[in-house]
């Protein structure tokens, strides 16, 4: 499929939400409430339930490259809390990230990747690598994908980028606080949830903290990074976090 031909086919939705309110980001306690309310059912009353990690290297769980850390990523760390949470749930972690992909990419894939699952909950996390696209066509991408998961019955939540050494990301001109802030505008535009890594990591470093000690490689996330990420995921499930 050509770059035109997908822009054009993501781009058919936006014209409709042109036509609608901007909204805000729910709070997660609200957000949380119809999926808490199926986590917490018994048998057999319950359900399973599918939360699909859609993205890059990172939720993939790619530390050192390419060396992939499966359970020190922040979808299993995610699965791990969820379950303490609710023991009585059974519930489903699902990947579908692939490393080195950007959103145009995922966007073309996520009907046949992700919503065939029949997602509950997808989260998305593309900015990294969104880079290389520009954010225009970042923009394009991440509201095809949050149309056609909420269309589906899902529920999102939107992640701002994880850190990167090679980067400024406190800077308003560097890339990545840029894509960032998309990212933020994107989630109260659709009225979604944000999961706000790269704020977590600031406040990690302005709390004293030296970024290094929470990377594997220039631009994956070690397991100290992924625990960051995990504790701006968990309120958006329920999931009590400690300092």
């Amino acid at each position: 499929m050509s770059r035109d031909r997908l822009r054009a086919m993501l781009a058919l939705p936006i014209a409709f939400l042109a036509m609608h309110t901007v909204q805000e980001i729910p709070k997660p306690a609200e957000f949380t409430k119809p999926l808490a309310t199926i986590m917490q059912a018994e048998w057999p009353k319950n359900r399973t339930v599918n939360i699909v990690c859609h993205g890059h290297s990172v939720p993939a769980g790619f530390f050192k490259t390419p060396i992939v850390q499966t359970f020190d990523a922040y979808p299993h760390l995610l699965h791990v809390a969820i379950k303490k949470q609710y023991p009585l749930a059974v519930v489903n972690v699902i990947v579908t990230a692939i490393g080195g992909e950007q959103s145009e990419s995922g966007a073309a894939r996520f009907e046949r990747d992700v919503m065939s699952l029949h997602p509950d909950m997808v989260t998305i996390d593309y900015s990294l690598n969104d880079r290389g696209i520009g954010l225009d066509r970042a923009r394009v991408a991440w509201e095809s994908m949050i149309l056609a998961a909420k269309k589906g019955g899902a529920q999102v939540i939107l992640l701002t980028p994880s850190w990167d050494l090679s980067a400024n990301p406190e800077d308003p001109k560097d890339p990545l606080y840029q894509h960032a802030a998309q990212v933020r505008e994107l989630a109260k535009k659709h009225g979604v949830g944000l999961a706000d890594s790269l704020d977590a990591y600031i406040r990690a470093k302005k709390a004293g903290t030296d970024v290094n000690t929470l990377m594997s490689q220039v631009n994956h996330p070690n397991r100290a990074g992924h625990e960051l990420i995990v504790k701006e995921l968990q309120p958006w499930f329920g999931v009590k976090t400690t300092p």
